[in-house]
């Protein structure tokens, strides 16, 4: 019976893959900057973020940055990842790549969602590949020197999961809420086919029904672009969930989340410095690429528009600073004209 019990352990982690994505980061997040029962949460969250600390192999900084970025006043920029994990390691290839920007002046946080197949250039490798292998090849620092180059912005900071937390966290929270916009069915976590089926119309999702809301994409019309869509209701649910939670009992499940399944080179200190950015989740602006299917070799990828991906990149650079506005270069401009 034990070995069955962890026969079906071992198929549950080795198959949650597609759906995880950016949700459990982004609740994660929201609880961690939440506010309320500020003591409790920073008693636990101390214990949980001091065993999950792992800097990264470049120290500090970024190379982007001639110094180290505080959160209290600088901006900054978080990579999130979920790693495909099979046995508790946290190693293997990102199936989720979610990157936030904070701006300090105005509180605002910008989210774009990077797709897993994207065709990139990693550094050091002779041929262009999926995003996602960068962590496979080279672990955290060349996946961060990947979003680098790819956005030429600089990643300050990471905080990295594997996909046991996302079921957790979202039955931590009593599910979440979601407007289902068509019905459905689609495997479960341990990759049963059509074992969960949603139906239209206003629901509570449990963890599993979650997953599969988050992971189904071949019977959306719209394909990536509709699994998109209702990967940010879920960010949404939970964000509201995260705010809203009134009874603290259940969020020891969470820290033991965090604690089991994370690292990161946030400090407790930065975490609790994002409290700051409470009042922006509501309003945070969603960022996503746009792009085209296609085939290499027999091999599915995600071929960036050229022109989206430097529009994006100068959006989030002006986000954080990097970049003047167009207003802002005229201004300077006309300011330093000689009459």
């Amino acid at each position: 019976m034990a070995q069955s019990r962890l026969r079906r352990r071992k198929s549950r982690n080795s198959r949650m893959k597609r759906g995880l994505k950016i949700f459990v980061f982004i609740g994660l997040f929201s609880f961690l900057i939440a506010g309320a029962a500020v003591t409790y949460f920073a008693f636990q969250l101390a214990n949980a973020t001091s065993s999950a600390q792992q800097e990264l192999e470049r120290g500090e900084k970024s190379d982007r940055r001639t110094e180290a970025v505080n959160p209290t006043k600088d901006n900054i920029s978080i990579l999130f990842l979920g790693v495909d994990d099979r046995d508790g390691s946290l190693v293997g290839r990102t199936d989720a790549m979610l990157l936030a920007t904070f701006n300090r002046s105005d509180s605002s946080i910008k989210i774009l969602s990077i797709p897993r197949d994207s065709l990139v250039t990693i550094p050091g490798r002779a041929n262009r590949d999926k995003i996602n292998h960068a962590h496979a090849f080279g672990g955290l620092d060349l996946t961060v020197d990947t979003v680098e180059e790819l956005l030429d912005i600089p990643i300050d900071y990471y905080l990295k999961l594997n996909f046991n937390a996302f079921i957790e966290i979202v039955d931590a929270f009593g599910g979440v809420e979601i407007d289902v916009p068509f019905t459905f069915s689609e495997q479960d976590s341990f990759g049963n086919h059509g074992a969960v089926t949603l139906n239209e119309g206003t629901h509570v999702l449990n963890g599993e029904e979650a997953l599969a809301y988050t992971r189904m994409r071949k019977n959306d019309p719209r394909g990536d672009i509709g699994r998109g869509e209702r990967q940010q209701d879920v960010i949404q649910a939970l964000i509201k969930k995260a705010a809203t939670f009134s009874s603290i009992s259940n969020y020891d499940d969470v820290f033991n989340s965090i604690g089991n399944h994370m690292t990161t080179n946030l400090s407790f200190g930065n975490m609790i410095a994002l409290h700051n950015y409470a009042n922006s989740i509501e309003s945070m602006e969603n960022l996503n690429f746009e792009g085209n299917d296609t085939r290499l070799n027999g091999i599915y990828y995600y071929e960036l528009d050229e022109v989206s991906r430097q529009t994006i990149s100068r959006v989030l650079r002006i986000h954080l600073g990097l970049e003047a506005t167009t207003t802002e270069m005229t201004e300077t401009t006309d300011t330093t004209e000689t009459p």
